[in-house]
């Protein structure tokens, strides 16, 4: 019966994190909401995956809509927020500076909070064990989406400069042999005898 109810709340536990990635396209806006109840924390992490400059606008707001937080142009984000007041907590990322390019933003939502209260109805050794073990189960995700994603873009970075590098030697190459074949038929005019008739 205990391996039941600890398999039900591991269950519950990754039940409440929420993976998602979104595009955004130019001049627009995507917002979020949830509802929170008093004292309940909220966590949001971001990472811009791709598009321009790899930055967005991120907003979070309260349920009478007052700015929590707001930053400029981040390429990767992680606030946390304890509600003060009960109600629906929205949050928002802005594409509205950019005006030609979509941008693609993978983000987590997940409540410790409210993990930590049901986990709490029995305090048990091995159930305070599971509670830790999935607040760095929740850390260690975060962490390895953020690697994956810089890993994109630097895979991404390096594979556009091998193609630059390559069109570039192409060139080169091009050029040489055009100046060659010019110089071997203008050094080989000098040496051509020319009869007067």
């Amino acid at each position: 019966m205990r391996g039941l109810f600890r398999i039900a709340a591991l269950f519950c536990l990754f039940y409440l994190i929420q993976a998602i990635s979104i595009d955004i396209e130019p001049h627009n806006e995507e917002c979020f909401f949830e509802d929170m109840n008093i004292g309940d924390r909220l966590t949001v992490t971001f990472q811009v995956e791709a598009g321009g400059n790899l930055d967005i606008d991120f907003m979070l707001r309260d349920s009478d809509d007052d700015l929590i937080t707001s930053v400029a142009r981040e390429s990767s984000g992680h606030y946390v927020v304890t509600a003060t007041k009960k109600g629906k907590y929205t949050y928002c990322f802005s594409n509205r500076m950019s005006s030609v390019t979509a941008k693609s933003i993978n983000f987590n939502v997940h409540d410790m909070q409210r993990i930590e209260e049901t986990a709490q109805t029995h305090i048990d050794p091995i159930e305070r064990e599971i509670r830790e073990l999935a607040e760095s189960i929740f850390a260690i995700k975060d962490e390895q989406e953020y690697i994956v994603a810089r890993e994109r873009q630097h895979r991404d970075t390096a594979e556009s400069t091998n193609e630059r590098v390559k069109w570039w030697s192409i060139g080169q190459l091009s050029l040489l042999v055009a100046v060659c074949f010019w110089q071997v038929f203008y050094l080989k005019s000098f040496f051509q005898v020319k009869r007067v008739v």
